[in-house]
């Protein structure tokens, strides 16, 4: 959202932060304006996490997620469930599960999810490592697919189900639903179907 009423400078700065995921263009207006009314030193503060951040973050070689150190944290935790691991689609979704406090098994992120549509297939995505890392690792009894319930994720899911279970791994699927707090006739004929699927006794 750049405007001639605006020098270059702060043109170029609102054009960067727009480019960023969820900004439009007055949001990365007004952070923009915010920015350069910051204090020289807090600007440079953001400014040098955004360049550490890119200096020291990489992927885990054993599990695919950002870290700053390989193996990551969680893959380097002796005192987690080695016989389970969860297979998400990115980072984000590692630090939303673990958030809950609830998972102590190990992760894989695959980094996307299998979509023909878009030209992305199972040699797109971090799957490979998966299968030679179980192939490595016997310890691994179950495989939980927590990808998103999207039909790439639910494609993505399949395929790897496939995959897995000829290895004599159990493979299960995350449960999808209503949320807590939710009311049934807001929500889609997809969620209300998996929510009867996932039913439960009580």
């Amino acid at each position: 959202m750049s405007s001639k009423y605006y020098a270059k400078p702060l043109n170029d700065l609102i054009r960067e932060l727009s480019g960023l995921p969820g900004i439009g263009g007055k949001s990365a207006q007004r952070l923009a304006f915010h920015i350069l009314s910051m204090s020289d030193s807090g600007a440079n503060a953001i400014a040098d996490a955004i360049r550490e951040a890119k200096l020291r973050m990489k992927y885990c070689s054993v599990c695919g997620n950002m870290t700053d150190t390989d193996p990551c944290g969680i893959c380097a935790d002796g005192a987690r469930d080695s016989s389970v691991i969860c297979v998400v689609e990115n980072p984000r979704d590692v630090a939303a599960i673990e958030r809950t406090g609830e998972f102590r098994g190990f992760y894989h992120v695959l980094h996307g999810a299998i979509s023909p549509m878009d030209g992305i297939g199972p040699d797109d995505i971090n799957l490979r490592q998966l299968l030679v890392r179980l192939q490595k690792d016997d310890n691994a009894k179950e495989i939980i697919l927590a990808t998103n319930p999207t039909i790439e994720g639910e494609a993505t899911a399949m395929y790897i189900a496939k995959l897995i279970k000829p290895a004599g791994i159990r493979v299960t699927r995350i449960a999808h639903g209503i949320p807590v707090g939710g009311d049934l006739e807001y929500a889609d004929e997809v969620t209300l179907s998996k929510a009867m699927e996932g039913r439960r006794e009580l």
